[in-house]
């Protein structure tokens, strides 16, 4: 196993540093090539790196993680700039239903705003959704999102009250001209979380109080799912009659990969409470409360945001393509992403903080 190789782009890993005593002569043939595009100057860089790699590599990729169960998992950078920044209002995103704020460098916060209505989805939410994350989709200064409930609860669900009309008085002469209605209202409602999933940045959801109905949907097309104790899960469709339609009976089954299970809450509509969603995958992490929550949630950002946004998006976007394919085609895939992506300048740039025992944090990455 390659476990703590270093990456095939440097052609040999730590095991064959290890029986020969030095280098192999493939990295930097292969750095100085017109592949990829790495000048002449990087190249001492490289040579450099791969006689310290040794050492390095031993104390660096054999240190213990981060990423413990603990209430504080991120590092000390990214702790002080999360209890540091002062939000501000993100340009461009003023909405009736979401507040979108600035809170740091790269990191932008959407948050469910309407806490009277226990953040219930009305027309404008269904709407605005769309708009934000195909705004943050294409916003080179963001890097990682996180999205939370304002007030007591994360959702209650869909404004029933708001959406009446839509739903149970549909508009059409006859059933052919109303299922044709229904057909378009129900792919827009779809879009409304399938554009989180689409968004090439990391969107990680924070949980508290109740996540009902269309709080799973939105939830189950996040990357990330952490939650406070307080918070429960219910696919509370089957209680209105309804087939949930818009997300969750298509992604909760890959993500907690139990049928039985998902069977269950589907049919029952019974509440899961925090600790059975952490048991069952549906969540990562459990903090005491709404708090210690947030804190956690955006440290996850800041650190995410400090790594080459190449890196990461392209990531996200082949985590997608390989939940949906064979992994023969995601391999596939892969290698038509990579042929491209690994000629970035962000790989040197990575390597070299790796050679200067520097964070990624003190990196200046691209807007991308």
């Amino acid at each position: 196993m390659a476990g703590i190789g270093v990456s095939p782009l440097f052609g040999c890993g730590f095991d064959a540093l290890a029986k020969h005593g030095g280098p192999c002569a493939r990295p930097l043939n292969f750095l100085s090539s017109g592949y990829s595009g790495v000048s002449v100057a990087m190249t001492a860089v490289a040579m450099a790196f791969f006689h310290r790699v040794r050492s390095l590599l031993t104390r660096r990729l054999t240190a213990p993680t981060n990423l413990s169960l603990s209430l504080h998992p991120m590092s000390s950078f990214t702790q002080e700039e999360a209890s540091k920044a002062a939000p501000s209002e993100a340009p461009g995103h003023n909405y009736e239903s979401l507040q979108v704020t600035a809170v740091q460098k790269h990191v932008l916060h959407v948050q469910l705003n309407r806490p009277e209505k226990r953040n219930a989805m009305n027309r404008a939410f269904w709407r605005e959704m769309v708009v934000c994350f195909n705004k943050i989709a294409q916003d080179p200064d963001c890097r990682a999102v996180v999205i939370s409930g304002a007030g007591k609860m994360f959702t209650s669900g869909i404004d029933l009250v708001d959406m009446a009309s839509d739903i149970f008085q549909p508009q059409g002469e006859d059933v052919a001209r109303i299922s044709w209605h229904l057909h378009n209202l129900i792919s827009k409602y779809q879009e409304t979380f399938s554009v989180i999933e689409k968004c090439p940045k990391p969107v990680i959801a924070a949980i508290h109080g109740g996540c009902i109905g269309g709080g799973v949907d939105l939830i189950t097309a996040c990357d990330i799912r952490y939650c406070a104790q307080d918070a429960f899960f219910q696919v509370k469709e089957v209680d209105i009659g309804l087939a949930a339609d818009v997300g969750t009976l298509q992604r909760l089954p890959k993500i907690i990969g139990n049928q039985s299970l998902v069977n269950e809450l589907a049919f029952t509509a019974r509440k899961m409470m925090a600790d059975e969603a952490l048991n069952s995958g549906l969540v990562s992490r459990i903090f005491p409360d709404q708090e210690v929550l947030l804190e956690a949630a955006l440290a996850l950002a800041a650190e995410i945001a400090s790594k080459s946004p190449v890196a990461v998006q392209g990531t996200k976007i082949n985590l997608l393509y390989s939940r949906d394919h064979s992994v023969a085609e995601g391999l596939n895939y892969m290698k038509s992403w990579n042929m491209s992506m690994l000629q970035t300048k962000d790989v040197i740039k990575s390597v070299q903080a790796a050679m200067e025992k520097k964070e990624l944090k003190t990196i200046t990455f691209s807007k991308l």
